[in-house]
């Protein structure tokens, strides 16, 4: 207010209001400069994936490195598609994935909302199990599970991907902190309505948690879609790999060099994700910021 009545009576503002605002301008440059440091960091292997998905084997053995290709090489995608079953590969990845992310809904909405709304004996016991299965790794249980599933002969088919991922702790916890947020009225309100237990998870409970849900069903995705390792210890045949495995099949049959060849298959893995996540990226931000009930 100072500097516009000096601005309108014609007066120079104070030497401390010209410095506060240059200083604060300076802050906004370095923030945006910072911020665009950021982006490019994350940004640079996917643009860099998809320049070399699109040039020659001369290209990509260039130097200095070629940044665009001279002439788009679409053949690349089909070449990298040919080079095994990958429609088997594609099928198995899609079947597993959602397969799981179903089964997991399909456990984890009844878990957690025992565990926000009901009172029962040992209820703080069985969620310091969930919170201890959720921070155990993976790679201290995969030979004992392994060999249980052998002991079951399901090794070197779809199940061993999908049943060991049944149930998902993060989402126990995630989706319980979000149920818990909903007052205990509008429960009690569908009870004197007469209204069932399902039918208040599927009326009540599962559409006011929807970002937690998509972003839950979004982290499942997107570990699933991407995993390689626990298919590369379950499957022997071609029949049940997903498509990570045959995409890293691409370096033993074309050739360490063909790199072409090898970025298109990984461009063809990513763009599922990506449009996944353009679908559920606003529910994300909801999901972490709390949300109170209207």
């Amino acid at each position: 207010m100072l500097a516009q009545r000096q601005v309108k009576t014609g007066e120079a503002p104070p030497p401390n209001v010209r410095e506060s605002s240059a200083a604060a301008y300076v802050l906004w440059i370095l923030g945006v400069l910072l911020k665009a440091a950021v982006i490019l960091v994350f940004v640079f292997p996917f643009l860099w994936m998809i320049s070399t998905s699109l040039q020659t084997f001369e290209e990509t053995m260039a130097f200095p490195p070629t940044w665009l290709p001279a002439i788009p090489q679409w053949s690349n995608f089909v070449e990298a598609m040919s080079a095994g079953p990958f429609l088997t590969y594609a099928r198995n990845s899609v079947v597993v994935t959602f397969s799981v992310i179903l089964l997991q809904m399909l456990v984890m909405i009844p878990a957690a909302y025992a565990f926000a709304k009901y009172k029962f004996r040992g209820k703080e016991l069985c969620f310091a199990l969930v919170l201890l299965a959720f921070m155990i790794p993976g790679q201290v249980t995969f030979i004992p599970v392994y060999l249980m599933l052998a002991k079951w002969g399901l090794i070197d088919s779809l199940l061993p991907q999908i049943i060991p991922f049944i149930s998902n702790a993060f989402g126990i916890f995630l989706l319980r902190q979000y149920f818990m947020q909903i007052p205990q009225e509008i429960i009690e309100s569908a009870r004197l309505d007469n209204a069932s237990e399902f039918k208040i998870i599927r009326k009540i409970m599962v559409p006011m948690s929807m970002p937690a849900l998509a972003t839950i069903a979004l982290f499942s995705f997107v570990s699933h879609w991407n995993d390689y390792f626990w298919p590369l210890v379950m499957t022997d045949s071609d029949s049940v790999r997903p498509l990570t495995m045959g995409i890293a099949m691409l370096r033993q049959t074309e050739g360490i060099s063909n790199w072409h060849i090898i970025m298109a298959g990984n461009v063809v893995l990513v763009v599922p994700i990506l449009i996944v996540y353009l679908f559920a990226s606003r529910q994300i931000v909801k999901a972490f910021v709390y949300s109170g009930i209207k």
